[in-house]
């Protein structure tokens, strides 16, 4: 158990750990997602969480534990074809995670989302937040259009909107 994390996540309020998404920035995302996703059959969710709360904490959950979680609670896995994928970021650890749905990891290896990540947090430590995303969903998309194009009947499964845990 890792006091000092505790103690940052319990102290550090939501608002604070938020500020680098403000509310245009969550519209430019949702704006973004869906213009991803008339190019191909994938759903995309995006959430960001501020502080985790106290029982995750106690068990030392990490970002790869929480996005699993969230995965499940914004079903993000019940599209038809089992094409969904979130990004999720814990802004307090600053840890960034991308998750996808068995359909998509059967065709994309798990080094081509690890690359992506690894770029994201580049942009994140410079303090670039939204283009960060902007350019890691770009890049998704492109990897969703190429095994997964867009087909004449093409439904919106997931909703678009950025998500604030």
């Amino acid at each position: 158990m890792n006091l000092l994390r505790i103690f940052k996540h319990l102290l550090t309020p939501d608002w604070l750990a938020r500020r680098a998404f403000p509310a245009a920035a969550l519209k430019r995302i949702e704006a973004v997602i869906g213009q991803s996703e008339a190019a191909h059959r994938g759903e995309i969710r995006f959430a960001l969480e501020g502080a985790l709360p106290l029982l995750p904490l106690m068990k030392g959950a990490t970002a790869r534990t929480r996005a699993v979680q969230v995965f499940s609670d914004l079903r993000v896995w019940d599209t038809e074809e089992n094409t969904g994928v979130l990004l999720y970021l814990q802004l307090i650890d600053r840890d960034f995670e991308i998750l996808a749905d068995r359909g998509i990891n059967a065709r994309v290896r798990p080094s081509e989302w690890e690359a992506i990540c690894q770029r994201m947090e580049v942009a994140f430590r410079e303090g670039h937040f939204e283009d960060g995303v902007v350019a890691g969903l770009s890049e998704i998309t492109a990897l969703l259009t190429q095994h997964f194009p867009a087909r004449a009947q093409n439904p919106d499964e997931l909703p678009d909107t950025p998500v604030l845990l």
